[in-house]
């Protein structure tokens, strides 16, 4: 599957603002049949456009009411500490996100914490894991909007 038509678009932004929708209603909603969408969205599978399907939680009900960006300025530029950064970020449950930057930065991390001790474990523990040349902190205040959806 090389290229999404109009339907496809249709099925990716359904599935994407509610996945449990059952197939007939699914098909309903784009004008298919509920064989021809199930083909489709298995097909959309195996191309990888859909990689998989979960429940969206409500991280403050669940007790992690702080979103923390961190700011990480690399003590090396080697494949060594690249390695031992990906690996120990991974490892780390709070740790939602984590990119490499342009610009004045190396990575910026995103990470759902507790509160304050929750986001200092967390930095105790990846500092003893690999060596950093910086690390700063922006605690979010107020999510204004937070989403998963691609502009289909």
């Amino acid at each position: 599957m090389s290229e999404i038509d109009d339907i496809d678009r249709r099925i990716l932004t359904e599935l994407q603002r509610n996945a449990d929708l059952p197939l007939d209603r699914l098909g309903e909603r784009v004008g298919l049949s509920r064989n021809a969408c199930w083909r489709r969205v298995k097909a959309m599978e195996a191309a990888g456009i859909i990689r998989k399907r979960v429940a969206l939680l409500d991280a403050e009900t669940l007790g992690f009411g702080l979103t923390v960006f961190m700011q990480i300025k690399a003590a090396a530029h080697d494949a060594d500490w690249l390695e031992r950064f990906a690996r120990a970020t991974r490892a780390m449950p709070e740790v939602q996100a984590v990119y490499r930057m342009t610009g004045e930065l190396d990575y910026l991390i995103r990470a759902r914490v507790a509160d304050m001790k929750g986001y200092d474990r967390l930095y105790q523990r990846l500092v003893a894991k690999v060596p950093m040349g910086d690390v700063s902190a922006s605690f979010v205040m107020e999510e204004i909007k937070e989403t998963t959806e691609l502009p289909l």
